[in-house]
């Protein structure tokens, strides 16, 4: 009998406010949704969402056998809870690639420190410049850049799971490396 791929979906996404928008990082629910990108191992395809898609992409992220993010799970997760009952915390079966990191390194890290070192290019753009494109109506660059972060993060966690370690650039600019302990089956 022939075993089923696992279905394991890179998620991001970018929000409408800033945390000073809605009164702190305590209220990440009020944030809002301007772009949700996942992308499916086992459909091999990219899905973009808006915030009144918000139930199909929580739709997606349930059918998961393991859902990969760079800080989803104290960030998106938290976001999405605005538009859900669902504590996707400790519902969702996940691993967040910069909560790992953090464990190994002791401290945290960015992706694009991360990507740079890993896969010799690092992000498009930044989350604060997602917003302003949020507040200029811009929503295919948004798209295009939190594509862009989902497939990053893809191919680090690849990376990672092929080769039992990342790369990153430290504090000081130097290359590290480390180890890892992924898998592309959950």
């Amino acid at each position: 009998m022939r075993r089923m791929a696992a279905n394991l979906v890179y998620f991001d996404l970018e929000t409408r406010r800033t945390a000073n928008d809605v009164g702190g990082w305590g209220k990440k629910h009020l944030m809002g949704i301007s772009v949700g990108v996942t992308y499916s191992s086992k459909a091999e395809d990219y899905m973009i969402y808006t915030e009144d898609q918000a139930n199909e992409l929580i739709q997606q992220l349930v059918r998961a056998d393991l859902v990969v993010g760079f800080n989803h799970i104290s960030f998106d997760y938290e976001v999405l809870m605005g538009h859900s009952i669902f504590d996707f915390r400790d519902q969702l079966r996940s691993l967040d690639l910069m909560v790992d990191l953090e464990q190994k390194l002791g401290h945290r890290i960015k992706l694009e420190a991360v990507a740079a070192a890993t896969l010799g290019t690092g992000k498009s753009a930044d989350g604060l410049q997602a917003i302003r494109w949020w507040q200029e109506g811009k929503l295919l660059e948004i798209a295009e850049y939190c594509c862009y972060d989902v497939k990053v993060t893809r191919l680090v966690h690849e990376y990672g799971a092929r080769h039992g370690h990342v790369k990153y650039h430290d504090r000081n600019g130097r290359e590290q490396t480390v180890e890892v302990a992924w898998s592309l089956e959950p």
